[in-house]
């Protein structure tokens, strides 16, 4: 068995990561630290994991060495004390954006300050088994990544590889997600209650998960634009992409197989009957699974293509416990196999 402490344990992520571990044979929770709600027990935050034999919130002076650390920390703190950090366990996985991005540089431009440890950027991977998978292996520090990023990313992908972009028009991606990204803080440890609210952009241009879209994809001229609408949970993409003179459905639909065929948690959804022939972003709650889709339109050379995926699960714990499965070579799938529900 080995020991998980989670570092900003009372946000979203922070609670996903604990239920995870629940349902994990290899895993055990150890430390769970909250300055806010030390000496407090878990329930009162996650109130879903009232019926598990939990520890209790602990100061973060209290935290003592242990087998993998999960960071559920604000955006620019775990950089400050990634020393002390590294000092204290095997495995470390940061949630926020602090080593996500491979270039110091990069980083100023999109978060607007210079980052305190840029020589630990390269020792992180990022932390996207689809496209990491061998890098994940044996690996000791994994970063989190965007779930906007990563709808993207996943939508894109198989254009890339196959060569299919026309470069001379721009992609958008219209991002459409819930209350639990775009309607409470964006931190990763975020414990604000959340509740669906009117539709709203609240990202139109400049988003910072685009640096991960051109580092992943190495797309220059692509524009992300952020809406939240009335759910709790969700990411889905949407991107308008325009393809090569030529290119045909069954171009597009090799290039999707040949990607996702053995990715275990990619989903190609594109039916011709029934109530669901797109992916619904709803009914991915609380699993780590992404549906993707795409359409084509022969007379323009337009794609529009989907991604749907839960954003507190392979938006990022879901797809952090998919990268501890990889980082100790067990079977990535464990302790991730919720199918989802339906109705819902």
């Amino acid at each position: 068995m080995k020991k998980v402490s989670i570092v900003g344990g009372s946000g979203y992520a922070g609670g996903e990561f604990l239920r995870l571990i629940t349902g994990h044979p290899a895993l055990e929770v150890d430390q769970v630290i909250s300055r806010t709600y030390a000496g407090q027990p878990l329930k009162r935050v996650h109130p879903h994991l009232r019926n598990f034999d939990l520890p209790t919130f602990v100061e973060p002076a209290a935290l003592h060495e242990t087998d993998v650390l999960i960071l559920a920390l604000p955006h620019g703190k775990a950089q400050a004390d990634i020393e002390k950090y590294a000092g204290m366990a095997e495995k470390i996985i940061d949630l926020s954006a602090d080593f996500r991005l491979d270039d110091a540089t990069h980083y100023e431009k999109w978060y607007g300050e210079a980052h305190s440890t840029p020589e630990w950027l390269e020792k992180f991977v990022y932390g996207l088994p689809e496209v990491n998978r061998e890098k994940l292996r044996g690996a000791d520090y994994v970063s989190g990544v965007g779930c906007n990023a990563t709808a993207t990313n996943l939508a894109l992908r198989p254009f890339v590889i196959a060569d299919l972009i026309d470069d001379n028009y721009p992609i958008t991606v219209e991002v459409k997600v819930g209350s639990s990204e775009g309607g409470a803080s964006n931190s990763p440890g975020s414990h604000h209650p959340v509740r669906s609210g009117a539709v709203r952009t609240y990202a139109a241009v400049g988003h910072r998960h685009t640096a991960e879209v051109h580092q992943i994809t190495g797309l220059e001229n692509i524009h992300l634009s952020l809406t939240s609408i009335e759910m709790v949970r969700g990411a889905s993409a949407l991107a308008h992409v325009f393809v090569k003179e030529g290119t045909t459905e069954k171009d597009l639909w090799k290039a999707y197989r040949k990607v996702y065929k053995k990715e275990p948690f990619v989903r190609i959804i594109k039916e011709r009957h029934g109530n669901y022939r797109r992916p619904e972003v709803k009914l991915l709650s609380g699993t780590n699974y992404a549906d993707v889709s795409f359409d084509l339109d022969p007379a323009t050379n337009r794609v529009v293509a989907i991604a749907a995926i839960d954003n507190l699960m392979k938006g990022a714990s879901g797809t952090a416990m998919q990268c501890l499965n990889l980082m100790y070579g067990w079977d990535e799938e464990v302790g991730l196999s919720f199918s989802g529900l339906h109705p819902i």
